[in-house]
């Protein structure tokens, strides 16, 4: 966090017309988002294998042991061969590929990720490191079902904040924490700078196919967001370097309401020493990590 000289042109900046019909628009947006079939709120885990052969089904006495009554007791075998996943379905059970009933087939080849379906569960290998697991989506989900959006704080039009973007000569390489542990490699285009009540501050900002990716934290996360901070996706800058941010918009990261998650965690540099009452609240009712 950086604070100085407050920039004139910055602070508050004007409402666009339609301004709360377009965030409930946003908002209907994510929530429509969350709940789709193979997204975070149908995600119900995450299945580790052993390298040589893993038994899959609903029994207790299977290796990797799938939702009760949502496949049969035993379906099937997948094999774990030097990266390499190998799935043979039991006789008798309907497994889908594509539409289509399959017996056996490499649904992992160390690259290309099939997706498999069994009624209301789809599933595909995922990678973590040398470690291979299947990810789980359970589609009936009547708690997804139901699901209208996270608490959140009233709109305050207040942290709808002019913004200007100080690109990078190049593009820098930061290493990210993520929630397991890990660490991750992303690159920022450059920094993005704002000012409340008098003083500036700055975040990093990182690549992404709609706009700016920001990851930060504020004083708020001590109490009423999620511990680890929140996300927010920024216009791309004008050719004169403004944009907007507007934490009315920052949301929670996947690793708040999901325990299957390794999102990425806020660079040292985006923790603000500054309470930021906009956008969404920590979950309630949703087990995160």
């Amino acid at each position: 966090m950086f604070a100085g000289c407050m920039n004139p042109e910055q602070g508050q900046a004007p409402l666009p017309e339609h301004y709360l019909e377009s965030l409930r628009e946003w908002k209907d947006y994510r929530v429509n988002v969350l709940k789709g079939p193979t997204n975070w709120l149908r995600l119900d885990g995450i299945y580790w294998l052993d390298e040589g052969e893993n038994s899959f089904g609903s029994g207790d006495d299977q290796d990797l042991v799938f939702p009760e009554g949502t496949i049969p007791a035993h379906a099937g075998i997948m094999i774990l061969a030097n990266g390499i996943v190998t799935m043979i379905v039991a006789d008798g059970i309907t497994i889908l590929h594509n539409g289509e009933p399959v017996s056996e087939m490499v649904i992992f080849d160390g690259e290309n990720r099939e997706r498999i379906q069994h009624e209301q569960l789809e599933w595909f290998i995922d990678s973590r490191g040398n470690n291979h697991g299947v990810r789980l989506y359970n589609k009936d989900n009547p708690k997804a079902d139901a699901f209208e959006g996270f608490p959140s704080y009233p709109v305050k039009p207040e942290w709808h904040l002019k913004a200007n973007f100080t690109a990078n000569s190049d593009s820098i390489l930061f290493t990210l924490d993520n929630v397991i542990g890990e660490e991750v490699e992303r690159f920022s285009p450059g920094n993005v700078g704002f000012s409340v009540d008098g003083k500036r501050y700055t975040l990093i900002t990182f690549e992404a196919n709609s706009g700016l990716f920001i990851l930060f934290a504020d004083r708020t996360n001590q109490m009423d967001t999620y511990h680890s901070g929140r996300y927010m996706i920024i216009p791309f800058p004008d050719e004169n370097g403004n944009t907007i941010i507007d934490f009315n918009k920052a949301y929670n990261p996947p690793c708040a309401f999901n325990r299957f998650t390794t999102c990425q965690l806020p660079p040292p540099q985006n923790r603000l020493d500054i309470a930021i009452p906009a956008g969404e609240k920590r979950p309630v009712d949703w087990d995160g990590i």
